[in-house]
């Protein structure tokens, strides 16, 4: 029998970037794949950890899921190395891998490291959309990684706020943060010199900071009653007491969340049982789709923890495959 030639197609950063990408494009696409995991048409497997040789410095993610809807499987391997910056890279280089989930054959390769950061920061914002309080003005930002610049981009996108706090360890990334946003977003973006500066009284507040070890640097007594707080580092940076003045928490995958699996915001409080899977109130995907609440009042305080889903690269990767060919970008490669 002859084999049928099978190509794939290969997508790079500047081709990516050439796509210009809206705001409302980045969204919709992962909330689309946040709706098919809500009615369980996904397939996510919890990610695995590749540490060269020590994780504070930097460790390789790999990621792996199915949207069976859009008839595509994929792997993300993307890289958590915190002195690249010295090095004029990208702290977080990613590249994933696009399959036919009915046969195995490799579909696309794709540069994912700016979606990467697009669909993170539009995992953040779609909760913000769901879990914050409608009206939010002010938001105070921690880290500015590679992922921050799309979680304020996103958010701001949704609420238009009147006032934009960042703050990161070092002056110099923060107030290069701080300028980059303003000129982007039309708006002053202040950069803060410390954590309680940022955090106190904001509507939504993120944390986003690459920490060498967990340390609680997020005070719970800074939490405004009735905000949505939203960690995610790799390392914890928030206090265990940080749940008890919530009155949901909502996750993007418990399977991901549970225990037994390593680092994480909530890590410690999974572990000691502060967040179990009886006391969860939703995931995100749930809420999405309709079968679970979101924010039902104004004076709910809400944390949502999301770890990275491979079924959001996949979404949005379906969007940027399906834009590259209608403007003729990227390359075919024969594979077969």
């Amino acid at each position: 029998m002859t084999m049928q030639p099978v190509h794939i197609t290969y997508l790079n950063g500047p081709d990516i970037e050439r796509l210009a990408l809206t705001d409302t494009e980045i969204l919709e696409a992962v909330r689309q794949a946040l709706e098919a995991q809500g009615r369980g048409e996904v397939v996510i497997e919890p990610r695995v950890h590749l540490v060269p040789r020590d994780s504070s410095l930097g460790h390789f993610n790999v990621l792996r899921g199915v949207v069976n809807p859009l008839r595509l499987a994929g792997v993300k391997v993307v890289g958590d190395f915190v002195n690249n910056h010295r090095l004029g890279l990208s702290s977080e280089p990613a590249l994933l891998c696009l399959f036919d989930p009915d046969t195995g054959i490799p579909r696309a390769i794709l540069d994912a490291t700016s979606l990467t950061a697009m669909r993170t920061g539009a995992m953040t914002a779609l909760g913000g959309k769901y879990l914050a309080r409608g009206g939010s003005r002010v938001l105070g930002h921690i880290g500015a990684r590679g992922t921050a610049y799309w979680n304020v981009r996103l958010l701001n996108h949704l609420f238009d706020f009147d006032e934009i706090r960042v703050h990161s360890r070092r002056p110099e990334s923060r107030i290069a943060f701080a300028h980059t946003l303003s000129r982007d977003l039309g708006k002053p973006v202040v950069a803060v010199d410390d954590w309680e500066s940022c955090v106190r009284g904001a509507d939504i507040v993120v944390e986003a900071t690459r920490l060498a070890e967990p340390e609680p640097l997020l005070k719970t007594a800074w939490i405004k009653p009735g905000a949505l707080v939203v960690p995610y580092g790799t390392m914890s940076a928030v206090e265990l007491s940080l749940t008890d003045i919530m009155d949901k928490v909502v996750v993007d995958d418990w399977g991901q969340c549970r225990p037994g699996l390593p680092l994480g915001a909530l890590r410690r409080h999974v572990d000691l049982g502060r967040l179990t899977e009886q006391n969860l109130h939703a995931e995100l995907g749930q809420i999405v789709a309709g079968l679970r609440p979101g924010r039902e009042s104004p004076e709910e305080t809400i944390l949502f923890w999301h770890r990275g889903l491979s079924l959001s690269d996949i979404g949005l990767a379906d969007v940027i495959l399906k834009k590259a060919a209608d403007l003729g970008l990227g390359r075919t490669l024969r594979f077969a």
